[in-house]
């Protein structure tokens, strides 16, 4: 989990982020002034999580920005912890600020990974009689 932290304090300083861990998941949350669920994209993939937020900036009629220091976008790409299914995530948002629960893998939780057969030479070769054995 010290890559996620790291990677959250790398992020620039106009953004707010919190994670939070309990014995099932972890929760992300991060501040998007403005973004919604529509302007926000969040992708797993790699075992990273990256996340695309945008607003929309109008001023009002007659005005011009003289200083403009608030960012319209934040792209972000933040290690998964270890232990993180990113699979099984999940993400809201609510009043700009996006939640993303990262259940956490049952220790010892596995799944089978299906072998693909080959030609019978190669099962000769391996087990020397071509027939199947009882492992």
């Amino acid at each position: 989990m010290s890559a996620l932290r790291d990677a959250l304090r790398d992020l620039p300083e106009a953004v707010f982020a919190d994670l939070l861990e309990s014995d099932d998941e972890y929760v992300l949350l991060v501040d998007l002034p403005g973004a919604t669920a529509e302007t926000t994209e969040v992708l797993f993939e790699d075992g990273r999580i990256e996340i695309e937020g945008r607003r929309e900036k109008s001023t009002p009629e007659g005005f011009r920005y003289v200083r403009e220091d608030r960012p319209l976008f934040l792209d972000a790409e933040l290690p998964l912890p270890p232990d993180a299914d990113g699979d099984a995530a999940g993400a809201e948002m609510d009043r700009g600020v996006l939640e993303v629960v990262l259940p956490k893998r049952i220790e010892g939780d596995s799944r089978r990974i299906p072998v693909d057969g080959g030609d019978e030479d190669t099962e000769e070769s391996i087990g020397g009689t071509g027939e199947a054995n009882d492992a």
